[in-house]
C-alpha cells in the first residue's frame, strides 16, 4: 500500500516522532512505501510531495517541528478542494492518508472520511483541547517552557516589586495556563473557561505585596474579563475563520498599574512554547501514537484517530477529536485556586 502522510496547522515538538514510527514500522512490517505531503493540505491540493523512506525518518526523534513543514489550509475554503485533493491521490498512486494535526486539521479529514477518502488521525495540538483523547503530544513540552519562564521571572518581579504577567497559548481552553501555572507556582491563573473579575485579580496582587512577595499571574491568551470580550492581536480570520489572539497580558497589566500603582510588566511566551527538543513524555507519546496509526491502516480502521486514554492507546472516531473542544474542567480549576493570592 502507498500511504501519504501530512502534518497541518502550527507546528508542534513531537511530530518529527510520529513520523519516524510511521515508516520504521510501516515499511518493514507491513511493506508499505510513504509520501509526505508538504506544507499539510496545500501538499495534498498541489500535489506536492517527497519520499519518506526509512533513510528519511532516521535521526529525528529528537527534533522539532516538522520536516514536512506545515500550514492552516483548508480544502474547504476552495471550491474544487475535495476534487483536486481525489485527484492529486490518484495520480500519486495514494491509499491512504495519515492526518497529523488539531482540531482544524483533523476536521478536515472527518469531512474526507465522510466523502469516501480513507484516512487515519493523529491528534497533535499544543493546547491539548482535543476531545477523545487524554492528552496530546507537543503540551507537556509548551508547559515545561512555560513553567521554565515562570520560574526564572520569580526572582526578577522579587527583585524589582514587580507584578509580572506571563501570557501563554491555548486560544480557547486553558489547559497550558494552568498546567503551567500550578507547577510555576503563580499567585494567580486566568484562563478561557472562567472569565476573571478585576477585583478579584487586584486582590491578590495587593495581598502577595503585603505579605512582602511580587506577584506573577499566568494569563492564557483567550483569556477575558467579566463581561468583557478576547484582545484580538489581529481581526483578520484564518482559513479556518480564527481571529488572531494576544495582548490580553499588555491589557492586564495596564489595569493592575491602574489600579494598585505597583509597576506591572508582561512576558508573552508566544511561539517558544511550540519549538526546540520534545520532552521525553511527548516523544513517548507521539511515537506509540505513530505506531497505532499505522496499524489502523494496516487493518483498514478508517475514520479513526490515535487516542490515549489512560495509559492504552485506542482508536477512535475521529468526529470525537473534532466535535467539540476540550476545555478545563471548573473543578480542576477550582484545586488551583487555593493558590492564588
Amino acid at each position: 500500500m502507498r500511504v501519504g502522510v501530512l502534518t497541518g496547522g502550527g507546528d508542534c515538538p513531537g511530530l518529527n516522532a510520529v513520523l519516524r514510527a510511521i515508516v520504521r514500522k510501516g515499511a518493514p512490517a507491513y511493506g508499505h512505501e510513504f509520501v509526505g505531503f508538504r506544507d499539510g493540505w496545500r501538499g495534498v491540493l498541489e500535489g506536492d510531495v517527497r519520499p519518506l523512506g526509512v533513510p528519511d525518518v532516521r535521526g529525528l526523534l529528537p527534533r522539532g517541528g516538522t520536516i514536512l513543514g506545515s500550514s492552516r489550509t483548508n480544502p474547504f475554503a476552495i471550491d474544487d478542494g475535495v476534487a483536486r485533493i481525489r485527484e492529486t491521490l490518484e495520480t500519486q498512486g495514494v491509499d491512504a492518508l495519515i492526518a497529523i494535526g488539531g482540531e482544524d486539521t483533523l476536521g478536515v479529514a472527518t469531512r474526507l472520511h465522510d466523502d469516501g477518502v480513507r484516512v487515519v488521525g493523529v491528534p497533535k495540538t499544543i493546547d491539548n483541547d482535543l476531545g477523545g483523547t487524554d492528552y496530546t503530544f507537543g503540551f507537556d513540552t509548551a508547559v515545561s517552557i512555560a513553567m521554565e519562564a515562570i520560574d526564572r521571572l520569580h526572582t526578577t518581579a522579587e527583585s524589582h516589586h514587580r507584578v509580572l504577567i506571563v501570557e501563554v497559548m491555548g486560544r480557547h481552553a486553558g489547559w497550558i495556563a494552568l498546567h503551567a501555572g500550578m507547577a510555576g507556582g503563580a499567585n494567580g491563573i486566568l484562563i478561557p473557561e472562567q472569565p476573571f473579575d478585576m477585583d478579584r485579580v487586584e486582590a491578590w496582587v495587593q495581598s502577595r505585596f503585603r505579605d512582602r512577595y511580587a506577584s506573577i499571574i499566568v494569563v492564557s491568551e483567550g483569556a477575558m474579563p467579566t463581561g468583557g470580550a478576547e484582545v484580538l492581536q489581529s481581526a483578520q480570520k484564518d482559513a479556518f475563520g480564527h481571529a488572531r489572539l494576544g495582548g490580553v497580558g499588555d491589557w492586564l497589566a495596564q489595569e493592575i498599574e491602574r489600579r494598585t500603582g505597583k509597576e506591572a510588566r508582561t512576558t508573552v511566551l508566544g511561539h517558544v512554547q511550540r519549538g526546540g527538543t520534545p520532552t521525553a513524555r511527548d516523544r513517548w507519546l507521539a511515537t506509540r501514537f505513530g505506531l497505532h496509526a499505522i496499524d489502523a491502516v494496516e487493518a483498514g480502521d478508517w475514520g479513526t484517530m490515535a487516542a490515549l486514554r489512560g495509559t492504552d492507546i485506542v482508536m477512535v472516531p475521529l468526529l470525537e477529536a473534532t466535535k467539540r473542544l476540550k476545555t478545563v474542567d471548573p473543578a480542576l480549576y477550582a484545586e488551583a485556586e487555593v493558590f492564588f493570592g
